[in-house]
């Protein structure tokens, strides 16, 4: 009789080394999490076209309505804080004419020549025959050194106003023009055409001569 073989006995797999065997699966979302991602990323859309209230409001409804995703907040509030400080921007911005105006003569006053120039062409696009707006690009343009521009404002605001005629003969922060023949032409004119120049008509100009 032959012995019987030995068989190879079988032992159980390892319970943790079959989990390991076996593919892993990605976490479950929440369905509250897409919705939330939806009007994160309509914020997002709303910050683009710079209507910040607008972006505000839907960023701030992540934040409020769904509290559990969290992984989303950190991204929400870092837009959530520029849109915040642009709204604030813009709120502060001049919005009337004489804002505009007076934020111009600051800006002169303070040798912000580029923002003073943007301001007044807001004033210009809004009021084409605003003389004083224009009478003030002509300084900026002036202390610029941009002669052809700076003239060519003034020339405009005196065919609206002579009265500006009197005021840029003795107008110090005309003074870089004072050798362009063009600007000495725009300052003559016949006896019959001058008038005294009214004290009170340029309320925001307040910078003394240099």
């Amino acid at each position: 009789m032959k012995p019987l073989q030995q068989t190879a006995s079988v032992r159980p797999a390892d319970p943790a080394q079959a989990q390991t065997t076996q593919p892993s699966q990605a976490p479950q979302r929440r369905s509250t999490y897409f919705e939330a991602v939806a009007q994160y990323e309509r914020g997002l859309e709303a910050l683009q076209r710079h209507d910040y209230r607008t972006a505000i409001d839907l960023l701030e409804g992540v934040l409020r309505q769904y509290p559990e995703e969290k992984e989303l907040h950190e991204r929400v509030r870092l837009y959530l804080n520029i849109c915040q400080r642009q709204a604030e921007q813009r709120a502060a911005a001049p919005q009337t004419v004489d804002e505009r105006l007076y934020a111009a003569t600051l800006a002169i006053n303070g040798g912000q020549y580029d923002q003073a120039i943007a301001h007044l062409r807001l004033v210009r696009d809004e009021d084409p025959d605003n003389d004083h707006a224009l009478y003030m690009l002509a300084v900026a343009h002036a202390q610029r050194d941009e002669h052809a521009e700076a003239v060519a404002h003034l020339e405009r605001a005196i065919a609206i106003n002579p009265e500006n005629r009197a005021l840029a003969r003795n107008d110090p922060d005309l003074e870089p023009l004072r050798d362009d023949e063009t600007f000495r032409a725009a300052l003559e004119a016949p006896p019959s055409a001058q008038r005294p120049l009214d004290p009170k008509r340029r309320p925001f100009r307040s910078r003394p001569g240099r």
